[in-house]
């Protein structure tokens, strides 16, 4: 398999569409159309040691809870539960982009950056996008007061057993990487 070309789609601020030819182990010569943050596409510049975004597993110190946020989501035309999280600035450090994002989505300050993966890939055959999971302990009051007008995010917090409630419903539509956490955790009661 081999990359041959990639040709820019559209031109926007935060995501982009792109036409990549390929050649396949046979020989053939293929196309695919992928979706990316990066300009140009991973696959042709590489650079698969920076993430895009951060998702934060934040556990509440006071009360030993998970921080969850409902978030309304374009694409699925409703609200889906997940991990606070958002795209690291340029320059910015994992840390700072964790902080900043943790605090305007739910009001909480990190207290402690316990451990962070590196890159990671949820949807690698629509997009090269990858996250960061940065585990932390938190504190604070929950609060949404620093959302922006273009975000409607809910946060709340869960214990093991609202945790497995949340992913035992199938009218709730949970982020993926948010789902295997709530399922260990509503298992073992820790996160890390």
């Amino acid at each position: 398999m081999k990359i041959d070309s990639v040709e820019k789609l559209t031109d926007y601020k935060h995501l982009n569409m792109y036409s990549i030819i390929y050649y396949d182990r046979s020989g053939r010569r293929r196309s695919w159309y992928a979706a990316s943050r990066n300009d140009p596409p991973l696959c042709a510049a590489g650079g698969f040691d920076i993430p895009n975004a951060v998702v934060i597993v934040a556990l509440h110190e006071e009360t030993s809870k998970l921080v969850i946020i409902k978030e309304f989501r374009v694409p699925l035309g409703g609200y889906q539960y997940g991990f606070p999280a958002g795209l690291v600035d340029d320059g910015e450090t994992l840390e700072a982009a964790c902080s900043r994002e943790l605090y305007e989505e739910t009001g909480l300050s990190v207290s402690r950056l316990i451990k962070s993966s590196p890159p990671v890939y949820s949807s690698s055959g629509m997009t090269d996008e990858s996250v960061s999971m940065v585990y932390v302990e938190c504190r604070g009051d929950i609060s949404n007061a620093g959302n922006q007008s273009s975000e409607d995010i809910y946060p709340f917090l869960v214990s093991p057993e609202e945790a497995l409630s949340l992913c035992r419903r199938p009218d709730y539509p949970v982020d993926v990487k948010t789902w295997l956490v709530l399922s260990a955790f509503s298992e073992t009661g820790r996160v890390f």
